[in-house]
C-alpha cells in the first residue's frame, strides 16, 4: 500500500471522530458521501473526491475549532492541495470545487438553500455567499462542473445519523486504483 494511502488511513484515524457543525462525525459525514457517490453510479474517482472531500480539515491544528468559531479555513483548497501530492485532477478538482458547488446551487435553484443544514446555511456566508450570475455562469464552465455538483449533492445528503456506509477499508482498493501513476 502506497505512503499516500496510509497517510490518509491515519488522519481518518487520528481526526475523523471529530465534528465539523453537524450530529455526526467527519469520519461518518464522509463515509456517507462516498455510499452515496457510489449509489449514484459516479465514477470511481467522484466516489474516491466524496470520500476525501473535507479532508482539509484534518490538515490544520484547529480545523475543528474553526468550525466550531465561525472560520473558513479554505479546507476545500487545503484538501484539493494535499491530495495532488497522490492523486490528479478527476479526484482533487470536485475536492476543490464542492464549496463553490454549493454557492453556485444557492444561486441557480430556488429551494437549495431551504434543503441546506444549519451549519451550511452558516459556513455558506463564510464561503463566499450565493453566486451572483456572472460568477456561476463562470464556475458552469469549470471541466470538473458536472462532478463537483454530484460531489456537492452527496456532501449534502450525506449528514443522515441513520444511515450506516461501509467503513473506510472498505475504500482501499478504490483509493489505490485512483492513485497518480
Amino acid at each position: 500500500m502506497s505512503a499516500a494511502i496510509d497517510s490518509i488511513f491515519e488522519l481518518f484515524a487520528r481526526f475523523g471522530a471529530g465534528g465539523y457543525g453537524e450530529d455526526l462525525s467527519l469520519e461518518r459525514h464522509m463515509l456517507q458521501a462516498a455510499a452515496l457517490a457510489r449509489a449514484s453510479g459516479a465514477a470511481d474517482a467522484v466516489v474516491v473526491a466524496a470520500l476525501l472531500h473535507d479532508i482539509g480539515y484534518f490538515l490544520v491544528s484547529d480545523g475543528a475549532d474553526a468550525i466550531a468559531q465561525g472560520r473558513d479555513i479554505g479546507h476545500e483548497a487545503l484538501g484539493a492541495a494535499w491530495l495532488s501530492r497522490a492523486f490528479g485532477p478527476a479526484v482533487t478538482a470536485p475536492v476543490a470545487l464542492h464549496v463553490q458547488a454549493k454557492r453556485y446551487l444557492c444561486a441557480v435553484e430556488p429551494d437549495y438553500f431551504d434543503g441546506l443544514s444549519e451549519a451550511s446555511r452558516l459556513s455558506l456566508a463564510l464561503q463566499g455567499g450565493v453566486m451572483t450570475a456572472a460568477e456561476a455562469a463562470q464556475f458552469a464552465r469549470e471541466p470538473a462542473f458536472e462532478a463537483a455538483l454530484l460531489l456537492r449533492r452527496c456532501d449534502d445528503r450525506g449528514k443522515d445519523l441513520s444511515r450506516d456506509a461501509p467503513p473506510l477499508g472498505h475504500y482501499r482498493d478504490l483509493l489505490a486504483a485512483a492513485l497518480r501513476r
